[in-house]
């Protein structure tokens, strides 16, 4: 797999949308009930991904010039990790976590959070982050992790 990742840029926009969309409905509907599946894709329309891509550090993970993957670093916390469906389990997800990782690490980051979804827990678990507490919003539960980053 020739994966490439880079800084995302303003015209990334519709392609992480389409990402984050199709990762929510098809890996994150087992998971929780559709009106919280509908609220998350309401939240990453191509227009509030520009207004986020303004206030994070967001990259993005691509196969030849198509986007698969995404995720960001806001602050201390790792936001909006998705994978397209079809690139899942192949190495995207780690790829953007070690970059979101050595990132954090370049401005003075020493643990992160990330708060992950039912779906992710154990992706997290694997790369060495650990549970700290659950989070309820409405009907929306969401795990709150951590992990201690080590410079290498």
């Amino acid at each position: 797999m020739d994966l490439m990742i880079r800084q995302a840029r303003s015209n990334d926009a519709k392609a992480i949308s389409q990402v984050i969309v199709a990762a929510v409905r098809e890996s994150n509907g087992q998971d929780y009930p559709t009106s919280i599946i509908e609220s998350v894709v309401a939240h990453f329309t191509p227009e509030r991904v520009m207004e986020l891509l303004e206030h994070r550090l967001a990259f993005v993970a691509l196969l030849g010039n198509q986007v698969v993957g995404t995720g960001a670093l806001d602050g201390n916390a790792v936001r909006s990790l998705f994978v397209a469906p079809q690139q899942q389990r192949k190495g995207v997800g780690q790829g953007l976590m070690r970059k979101i990782e050595k990132a954090a690490l370049e401005r003075g980051i020493d643990a992160l959070l990330v708060p992950s979804s039912l779906t992710a827990e154990s992706f997290y678990s694997h790369l060495g982050y650990h549970v700290v507490r659950e989070q309820l919003q409405g009907e929306e539960r969401t795990i709150i992790m951590t992990k201690r980053l080590v410079p290498l």
